[in-house]
């Protein structure tokens, strides 16, 4: 059966549309309006094996908060359609990732319940035309939107492109071993019987 899903948010603030197959080759059409946030994008698809295409227009004359807000939340609710009911998936994923001189740790739920841990210390800085502090945002929309408990922290690191790339790398690693299907899991894997 496939999982994939094609979801679209629209707001006063926001046009987005994602379409998303979690059992993919990594393949990416991706086009945002800032060019760092699409390069992190193209890293979850290719990290994650996912196939991902996304379409994201919004009011960055104003910043890239809603855009890279909305992308988060849109593509967690793309993932979320993609579980279906969630039978047989492995819920959890961890991934630890060194890039040059930076080590991140992604941990991920696929509980149904929303929480965000965000332990990565970034200065007011921009890359390219993107403001760093907008990382722990775009992760906070997707925890919200596919509703799983989402641990980010950095073991080392001083390279502001490095740091943020390794934890979207390790996020997407994390995400393809959560979203799986374990062959020994039978039904949904919870003693509640649902996430």
């Amino acid at each position: 059966m496939p999982r994939t899903a094609s979801v679209e948010r629209k707001t006063r603030e926001t046009d987005i549309r994602i379409e998303i197959d979690l059992d993919g080759q990594g393949r990416s059409s991706i086009k945002t309006p800032l060019p760092f946030l699409t390069h992190m994008l193209d890293q979850i698809a290719r990290h994650g094996l996912f196939d991902l295409t996304i379409h994201a227009e919004g009011d960055v004359e104003i910043d890239g908060h809603h855009t890279t807000e909305d992308c988060g939340i849109t593509l967690g609710t793309a993932v979320q359609k993609a579980l279906g009911d969630k039978a047989g998936i492995a819920r959890y994923g961890e991934a630890t990732l060194p890039m040059d001189e930076a080590l991140a740790q992604c941990a991920l739920d696929l509980s149904g319940r929303p929480y965000f841990v965000w332990r990565v210390p970034l200065p007011k800085a921009k890359l390219g035309t993107w403001d760093v502090e907008l990382a722990p945002v775009f992760f906070e929309g997707f925890a919200r939107g596919v509703g799983a408990n989402l641990h980010v922290r950095l073991i080392e690191g001083d390279n502001l492109h490095h740091i943020v790339e390794i934890c979207f790398k390790s996020f997407a690693k994390a995400l393809m071993k959560a979203t799986r299907i374990e062959p020994r899991v039978a039904g949904i894997p919870s003693t509640k019987g649902s996430l």
